[in-house]
């Protein structure tokens, strides 16, 4: 015994320790060392320490004693150590390990856990994308799509049985939905529980079955679902379709559908949020002298100025132009993109030689010798 730790030590506890401590401590501190999840050297040991630990000080009789006593008091006293869980351990491994184990130890549960087991379960959840136009993300649409769905028979609402009187308690599991089998490991005997094989968890036996779904409690159906899109919806968001999912189990309803929306692109608007943007292109004698352009919005075209003398990348602003929805408008924003023209006729270079000789004889600076003074 002389080379025993003190098992106040081993969970990490003062001497005194309640009884909630130390069941806290070494749920966790078992959880993390036991050898089927812990693979690190020296896991096994630490998990068999831990474990003597526990075993003595969760037995109000053997703390005494230990209290009192120390290891040495632990002598003749029926101690079991690792491979024993006398006692509450037994219990607390169901606890703590029995999602790890295909349902956990003998017992885990009980009535509550059968009825959790056996009762109606709601499916899992679908997902899906759909891919949506730029305008029918803006102004809402409603799509129709098919889908594959099982869903409730009708004839035997899901029970898979011709009638009521068919059903019986299954004669493999006798109604637990599960049955127990035994593991020796160096620990000591293991029950785990898992799926009874004949009646696939249900608890049930059907002598007679439904003849329309052939007991299976589900009709494999190709539907048309009419799914709503909202205007100004943006792409990432989930449209929820309720009762479209994977089926349920034991008469539990179905899960639901979830679709991404991802809205496709535009030719020339963009969209950020609940603001849209557009680029137009300008000639530069409109962009010098000014001119009224009509910008096309995603309502129609709206008219615009253009001041005198406005430069690439000027942004305008059209307010409440942009994407609706139920809180307000966004805007759009119209980003002008002067462009020289490369083909000129012969009238159009004359006269911009003309404007080039008419700003060298007044003696006015030019852009680009605005620029080289900056240097200097």
């Amino acid at each position: 015994m002389a080379n025993k730790r003190d098992y106040y030590e081993v969970l990490g506890l003062a001497k005194g320790a309640s009884e909630a401590d130390i069941k806290k401590a070494y749920r966790t501190l078992a959880k993390k060392y036991h050898p089927d999840m812990n693979k690190d050297a020296g896991a096994e040991d630490k998990f068999k320490e831990i474990s003597e630990a526990y075993e003595v000080l969760s037995d109000p009789q053997k703390k005494a004693s230990y209290d009192q006593f120390g290891h040495a008091g632990m002598e003749g006293a029926g101690f079991g150590g690792a491979g024993g869980f006398s006692g509450g351990g037994f219990d607390d491994l169901n606890d703590i390990f029995g999602s790890f184990f295909g349902g956990g130890f003998g017992g885990f549960g009980g009535q509550q856990g059968q009825a959790r087991r056996n009762g109606p379960r709601k499916g899992q959840d679908r997902f899906m994308q759909m891919k949506v136009e730029f305008m029918d993300a803006i102004f809402g649409k409603t799509e129709t799509i098919n889908l594959g769905v099982d869903e409730q028979c009708s004839e035997c609402l899901g029970t898979g049985a011709h009638s009521k009187d068919d059903i019986t308690v299954c004669p493999t599991c006798g109604g637990s939905g599960t049955v127990v089998t035994q593991q020796r490991t160096p620990f000591g005997v293991f029950q785990s529980q898992s799926v009874c094989p004949t009646c696939n968890g249900t608890g049930k036996s059907i002598k007679r079955k439904c003849s329309k779904c052939g007991g299976k409690g589900y009709e494999h159906k190709r539907v048309s679902v009419d799914v709503k899109i909202p205007a100004g919806i943006q792409s990432g968001q989930q449209l929820r379709v309720q009762g479209k999912g994977e089926r349920g189990e034991n008469g539990g309803p179905n899960g639901d559908l979830y679709i991404e929306v991802l809205v496709k692109k535009h030719d020339f608007f963009t969209r950020d949020g609940k603001n849209i943007s557009i680029s137009i292109p300008i000639s530069s004698v409109d962009a010098t002298l000014g001119c009224q352009v009509d910008v096309p919005t995603v309502y129609g075209d709206v008219e615009l100025t253009i001041p005198a003398g406005t430069q690439t990348g000027t942004k305008f602003r059209l307010k409440e132009k942009g994407v609706k929805d139920s809180r307000g408008a966004g805007d759009q924003y119209v980003i002008v993109d002067v462009e020289i023209n490369k083909k000129l006729s012969k009238e159009e270079k004359e006269l911009y030689k003309k404007l080039q000789d008419l700003q060298k004889k007044s003696g006015k600076e030019s852009v680009f010798d605005k620029f080289k003074k900056a240097f200097k």
